[in-house]
């Protein structure tokens, strides 16, 4: 099956948009940490339906005029893995939980760290919110767009409270 991304100018830098067939495989940060997201080869299609539908509905996330994505995803990873991005996908706009809460959500509290592991290889960033998943103290933790990118995607939702930990 081939991939195709296009780039899209977003307020958190260049983005990365990703389909995989009829599929949104990924959405990749600027600064994206090699091997982070394994997607083989690709080719550039700036007319592609899934990846001209995501930029549409990732402009109106950023414009503050949309708080749910519609759009076909392939999640390609372990199975833990999807279990974790899946549980990311039921936290609502303009909340959070904690690596802890999740890891009781997928029935399996111990894995704590297993979730983070597993959070931070979201290959599809934003419409996977895995910006939403902060630490058990409430402070923001590591993220593949850097943390001014984290920061920004929370107040965006309005969670402008929450502090940088550095």
């Amino acid at each position: 099956m081939s991939s195709a991304f296009t780039l899209m100018q977003s307020p958190v830098g260049t983005l990365t948009l990703v389909a995989r067939g009829d599929r949104l495989a990924a959405v990749l940060w600027e600064q994206e940490r090699e091997n982070r997201v394994r997607l083989g080869v690709l080719h550039r299609d700036d007319e592609h339906p899934v990846l001209r539908q995501t930029a549409r509905q990732l402009g109106e996330y950023f414009a503050g005029q949309r708080q749910r994505f519609e759009l076909e995803l392939d999640f390609a990873g372990s199975d833990f893995q999807r279990q974790v991005w899946a549980a990311l996908l039921t936290i609502p706009f303009g909340e959070t939980r904690s690596y802890g809460d999740i890891a009781r959500q997928i029935g399996n509290p111990s894995a704590v760290r297993a979730v983070g592991a597993a959070n931070g290889r979201n290959p599809i960033s934003i419409i996977a919110p895995c910006h939403r998943v902060i630490g058990a103290s409430g402070s923001l933790t590591g993220f593949a767009g850097g943390l001014q990118a984290k920061q920004f995607l929370l107040a965006l939702e309005g969670r402008e409270s929450l502090a940088l930990a550095f």
